[in-house]
C-alpha cells in the first residue's frame, strides 16, 4: 500500500510540476502545483488500488465458493 501511495504521489508531483513549468510559472508556483498534484495523485492511486484489491478479493471468494459447491455436488464413493 505504501508503494502505491508513494508512486501516485511521485507521478502526481511530476505531472503537475512539469505542466506548471511548461506553462512558464515561477519556481514557487511550480512547487505549489507539484505539491497539490502529489496529494491528488496519491489519493487517486490509493482509491484505485483499493478498488483493484476489492475486485481481486471478490474474485477469489467467488472461485472458492464455486469450487466448494462443485465438490459438494460430486457423489461420494462408497
Amino acid at each position: 500500500m505504501k508503494y502505491v501511495f508513494r508512486l501516485g504521489g511521485a507521478s502526481g508531483f511530476a505531472a503537475a510540476a512539469g505542466a506548471s513549468h511548461l506553462a512558464g510559472h515561477a519556481a514557487d508556483r511550480v512547487f505549489l502545483d507539484g505539491a497539490v498534484g502529489c496529494l491528488c495523485g496519491a489519493i487517486l492511486f490509493r482509491w484505485f488500488w483499493n478498488t483493484v484489491l476489492r475486485g481481486v478479493r471478490e474474485t477469489i471468494l467467488q472461485r472458492h465458493a464455486a469450487a466448494t459447491a462443485a465438490q459438494a455436488a460430486q457423489p461420494k464413493p462408497k
